[in-house]
């Protein structure tokens, strides 16, 4: 209850990574948090919590979106891709790789919405330019670099995906 309130769950269905979820939710609860607190999936940073840094995106139905501006409700029947469901069979995928290999990321707080971010940008065009990739981060913010590692690590996966 809230303030006299009786407060009613709504069940949803959801894929995960590939993984089907049902649960019953406050209406109120954000996907940052259904992702974190209730599917266990941490990767997902929680941090502005008002759409700016881009810590929390997340692969929705096929686009990139910040993670904390959207109902879990809302993604009732959707498919949603998170940076842990990037991996498969133990191998980082090429985004991943590139962050790890051209050192992209410093503090490691906003990696995985880059890495989510540099995800969609390869989905749109498999050869981006320098400004593409720079044009596609845009919504994403990291305090600790200039861009350039991150900008050289999809640049890489770009590379290796394209072999």
């Amino acid at each position: 209850m809230l303030g006299g309130e009786v407060i009613m769950k709504q069940r949803i269905n959801v894929k995960i990574n590939g993984v089907s979820y049902q649960h019953e939710v406050e209406p109120r609860l954000l996907l940052v948090h259904y992702l974190r607190d209730v599917v266990g999936l941490t990767g997902t940073h929680i941090g502005c919590e008002t759409s700016i840094c881009g810590a929390c995106t997340v692969i929705l139905n096929g686009a990139a979106v910040k993670s904390c501006t959207i109902l879990a409700v809302q993604v009732n029947n959707g498919e949603i891709l998170t940076v842990e469901g990037l991996a498969s069979n133990g191998h980082l995928h090429p985004v991943q790789e590139g962050f790890w290999e051209k050192h992209g990321l410093q503090c490691g707080f906003c990696t995985p919405g880059m890495i989510m971010a540099g995800y969609q940008i390869l989905q749109r065009n498999p050869n981006p330019t320098e400004e593409q990739i720079r044009e596609g981060l845009e919504g994403n913010l990291c305090r600790c670099t200039g861009y350039q590692h991150i900008v050289e690590a999809i640049q890489y996966a770009a590379q290796k995906m394209g072999k």
